[in-house]
């Protein structure tokens, strides 16, 4: 990094230049053509905006109980949280009156309409968070302020103690008050706890407190009205609570902005807001902000110098939103004595226009920071550059602006007024952690930058990307391929995990696998078990696709013509194997595992009905202590039901209620073959999980990996499949493989250095995936071995006609990186599907 105020002396391009100079003098100019100069306008062509009328207002009286006295010095508070900046980057706290040593009160003029989010804090030396009963952070409560009213709390404990005490549950439906259709994903949240509906309308709070607690029901998209009430908790009781949401009229709602002359005209600014829509997440992110700059929508500039924006947004929904070149965080706008904008409209019954000024970019007197950067010339041309900035651990990446030429710029403005000296770092498509500059991988500290009262120019060059070495294309050996008859599955499935940067990239990331000659995609969202004890499994927000965002990408890989099947799975607090262990396994608990998993079940089942896929894969690895004689992977009995064949049997008939198209079962292989369950022969075909030895070899040749996959193929998988048919029907039979791109890679045994194997997963990608090490120094990466695999498999595959698919596992959307995962994302094996997918399909003769 260079400090252009200390090294005038560089020589660079003269267009690049006059643009440095230009914005470190706050004026304009186009990014896209850097010779193109516009002059400041010094006067506006159009009047200020009036300033809004204000919202009226109504007291709400806030009464909490506290599960033990405060000590001397020690106060409590209500903190009124921002989501849109970030829930602890712009709280407003109000200390509360005591009534005694454990009730307190506080009353507070708050907007009609407003839908309030706040959590309470124990003030000492640092604030200390409440929890809920199972000792997680409170994110937030949450009051719909229809008028005045009195809302009461119940505190269950504080982040530096642990929970001990009775608590009870709500168990409900939220449906549609116009046709009393179930709607899911609707926010739930009372006593601290939060949850989203399944397809069926269906929740459940676990663990309230005994008392009186305020439930609110809310779209996170608005597009239903929110509703509130009381519901009274005992303690080892269910409370049950039948919730109707009348949908929300849309209307036009045009935003048009005056904002600060140093703005660059052709650097994107978002409106940064509360609602899904508007780029809120509804998780807790990076650097606990809870907004993506991707998902947010664009403002277009106007001749005038003006911006704009027209929504269809819900009336009567509460928006709260700011203007950004960032996001939420990170170059918002700011008031001109530092403080945070965050602006707040009541959506109007009928279309309107939202005038507004933004005051100023920056916050408070240090001057803004420009970050150019040189990047290699074997970026993806597709990739886009982000910064990822780490004032006090990293927070959420950010786009950086296009020059062109492997040349990227971002002006940071704001909210330098809360730094001193941080780090920042450069990635790929957002993927710090994973694709990163070699300068600054994942465990090291960034480049390290100071806020300034002077302008400063910092010169960046990325001489590498991690895990994209520059390199040449592998071989390719022309075979006689043998055509297949429709039906023929050549997919790629997505890995499970996910992250919501990945959903504006998902359009490319399903053009990759169109560009591969595929014609199905399987997507792998995923439910979070965040309770073993009560369970609870259900979507969190942040880590799971919402049914919105599943719903996004099935319409998006049906545009390009590719056949969907979804094959949902499970995100555990740690490993599954660790997580089977500690589960009570007794039969209440396994009652209540056989309905979370239906609902589960049916959940997806709904969503490919409505998004239109054409498949359901059930099952797979992580199920297999709850199956039939289920057993832990130590090999200990999982104390599954004795009836656990009935359970699903009837759980996968209410499956096909909801959902009409063909549905597999995913079985492992080798593992789970000789203890295939019964009831599989009830369904549709086999998904076979293949990570199965290929050799013992450390470089074995093609040749002998497809002999090793012929003979198991014929003495396994054949005699398997002939188990499962009826007459002179065959089950189809599809092959889903997954072998990481490392030495030793064909053994399907990667050691752990504790005698056992790894799984296939334990080097995917991100790095901060708790269950994975990316790069494990035990492995090297081998492409070429990946692609010997890939093609020892589709040689036997192609004389096999039984075999109805090939599907490669694991696929790493966001970005190519040939690392050690399984993902073929920009890998030699890539090009292996490339030459067989169009010949197996006959599209290529």
């Amino acid at each position: 990094m260079k400090n252009r105020a200390t090294t005038p002396q560089i020589v660079r391009l003269a267009a690049l230049a006059s643009l440095i100079a230009l914005l470190l003098n706050s004026c304009t100019l186009s990014l896209v053509d850097p010779s193109g100069i516009l002059p400041p306008t010094p006067s506006l062509p159009f009047p200020i905006p009036p300033t809004a009328t204000p919202q009226p207002h109504a007291e709400v009286t806030f009464e909490v109980s506290l599960p033990s006295p405060l000590l001397p010095g020690e106060s409590l508070v209500l903190s009124i949280v921002d989501e849109v900046t970030g829930l602890a980057l712009n709280a407003t706290n109000y200390p509360m009156q005591g009534k005694d040593a454990l009730h307190y009160r506080l009353a507070l003029p708050l907007p009609v309409n407003s839908v309030v989010k706040y959590r309470y804090l124990r003030q000492t030396t640092l604030p200390i968070l409440e929890d809920n009963s199972a000792d997680q952070a409170v994110r937030y409560r949450m009051v719909y302020v229809t008028g005045p009213l009195s809302v009461q709390d119940e505190i269950a404990g504080w982040s530096d103690s642990q929970f001990s005490g009775q608590t009870g549950r709500i168990f409900g439906q939220v449906v549609n008050a116009s046709d009393g259709a179930p709607i899911p994903d609707i926010l739930v949240a009372a006593g601290g706890l939060q949850t989203l509906t399944d397809s069926s309308g269906v929740f459940s709070l676990e663990g309230l407190l005994p008392g009186t607690h305020n439930l609110v029901a809310y779209a996170l998209d608005g597009m239903y009205q929110t509703f509130q009430q009381g519901a009274l908790v005992v303690a080892d009781k269910l409370t049950p609570v039948k919730v109707t949401l009348a949908p929300a009229a849309l209307v036009n709602v045009v935003f048009a902005v005056i904002v600060p002359s140093n703005t660059v005209p052709t650097a994107p600014i978002r409106l940064a807001g509360n609602l899904y829509q508007l780029g809120n997440t509804f998780g807790d992110l990076e650097g606990g902000l809870s907004t993506v700059a991707t998902r947010m929508p664009v403002l277009t500039p106007l001749p005038d110098g003006r911006f704009t924006l027209s929504l269809m947004l819900p009336a009567g929904a509460d928006i709260r939103y700011k203007y950004s070149l960032g996001d939420g965080f990170w170059n918002a706008e700011h008031r001109h004595n530092g403080e945070f904008v965050v602006r707040q409209l009541i959506v109007p019954q009928v279309n309107s226009l939202v005038e507004d000024v933004v005051e100023t970019w920056q916050a408070g007197p240090s001057a803004p920071i420009l970050f150019e950067v040189i990047v290699p010339v074997n970026t993806p041309v597709t990739d886009v550059i982000s910064m990822q900035f780490n004032p006090y651990g990293w927070t959420v990446p950010i786009p950086m602006w296009p020059l062109g030429n492997n040349r990227w710029v971002y002006m940071l403005f704001s909210p330098l007024n809360m730094l001193g000296s941080f780090e920042y770092r450069y990635c790929r498509n957002d993927q710090c952690g994973s694709a990163d500059d070699l300068a600054t991988p994942p465990g090291q500290r960034g480049r390290l930058v100071a806020t300034s009262l002077t302008p400063q120019d910092l010169q960046d060059t990325v001489n590498g990307w991690n895990w994209l070495p520059p390199s040449a294309p592998g071989t390719l050996v022309g075979l006689q391929v043998t055509p297949r008859a429709s039906g023929f599955w050549a997919g790629v499935e997505f890995q499970s995990h996910y992250d919501p940067s990945w959903q504006a990239l998902m359009p490319q990331a399903l053009q990759n696998v169109q560009a591969l000659g595929s014609n199905w995609v399987i997507l792998t969202p995923t439910w979070t078990y965040r309770r073993t004890a009560p369970l609870v499994f259900a979507p969190l927000p942040g880590y799971d696709p919402l049914w919105a965002d599943t719903n996004e990408t099935v319409s998006r890989a049906r545009a390009l013509n590719l056949n969907v099947a979804l094959f949902p799975s499970a995100n555990f607090p740690a490993s599954a194997d660790d997580w089977w262990s500690a589960a009570p396994r007794d039969i209440n608990w396994w009652d209540a595992w056989f309905a979370r998993y239906q609902a589960f079940a049916v959940y997806y089942a709904d969503l490919a009905t409505q998004s239109g896929a054409q498949s359901l894969i059930l099952g797979g690895e992580w199920l297999t202590p709850a199956l039939p004689g289920g057993r832990l992977a130590n090999g200990v009995n999982s104390n599954a039901p004795t009836d656990a064949d009935a359970r699903w049997r009837n759980l996968l008939a209410e499956a096909r209620k909801h959902y009409a198209g063909s549905i597999y079962w995913a079985l492992p292989y080798p593992a789970g073959l000789q203890t295939a369950p019964d009831f599989i022969k009830e369904l549709d075909g086999i998904y076979l999980l293949w990570y199965a030895p290929l050799s013992g070899s450390a470089a074995p040749s093609v040749e002998e990996m497809q002999a090793q996959a012929g003979q198991l193929l014929d003495r396994d998988i054949l005699l398997f499949q002939a188990s499962l048919s009826s007459g002179l029907q065959q089950k189809p039979l599809v092959l889903a493989v997954a072998y990481p791109s490392v030495n030793g890679a064909a053994s399907a045994c990667l050691p752990d250095g504790k005698g056992a194997c790894l799984p296939w997963t334990a080097l995917n990608q991100p790095s901060d995936n708790e269950c994975s090490a990316p790069d494990n120094p035990a492995f090297s990466v081998d492409m070429k071995s990946q692609a010997d695999i890939y093609q020892a498999l589709l040689n036997a595959v192609n004389s096999r006609a039984w075999i109805a698919g090939f599907v490669s596992r694991g696929y790493f959307p966001p970005t190519l990186l040939q690392d050690k995962s399984a993902s073929l994302h920009g890998k030699q094996a890539a090009d292996i599907l490339w030459y067989w997918y169009p010949r197996l399909l006959g599209v290529v003769k």
